[in-house]
């Protein structure tokens, strides 16, 4: 099982730099699980940064997963991790989903680097010029 952390939805659909590390997790969808605030997310940076068309098109592209709505026991999980792991709120709740869900995550946030049960890339940034 995998959930990608919303930072790699975005990278996949931006065909950015990591990418390719995405792409297992994201389509082996019989596997692939996605918490609904990462819906939330990228939805809202899509729509921000482009138009409703794209977002929704990437909302259907996630859609293909399960989709794991935020359960009280998964909320109370968030907040031991957020306090043990120094997360912010929606990391945690991303997090606590991959654990009830027995999935690995896939990130390349910086917040997650060396925490149990994820598979960590540093993400890249395109050259200054």
């Amino acid at each position: 099982m995998n959930v990608v952390d919303s930072s790699g939805w975005l990278e996949y659909f931006d065909n950015g730099t990591n990418a390719n590390f995405f792409e297992p997790a994201i389509l082996d969808f019989p596997n692939l699980i996605v918490p609904t605030i990462s819906i939330y997310e990228v939805f809202k940076r899509v729509l921000w940064e482009r138009n409703e068309r794209d977002a929704k098109k990437c909302f259907y592209a996630m859609a293909t997963g399960s989709v794991v709505e935020l359960s009280a026991d998964i909320a109370l999980s968030a907040a031991k991790l957020s306090v043990q792991f120094k997360l912010p709120l929606a990391d945690a709740i991303i997090y606590a989903t991959s654990l009830e869900c027995g999935a690995t995550l896939w990130t390349q946030d910086s917040d997650f680097e060396g925490v149990p049960g994820v598979k960590y890339i540093e993400k890249q940034y395109p050259p200054k010029v």
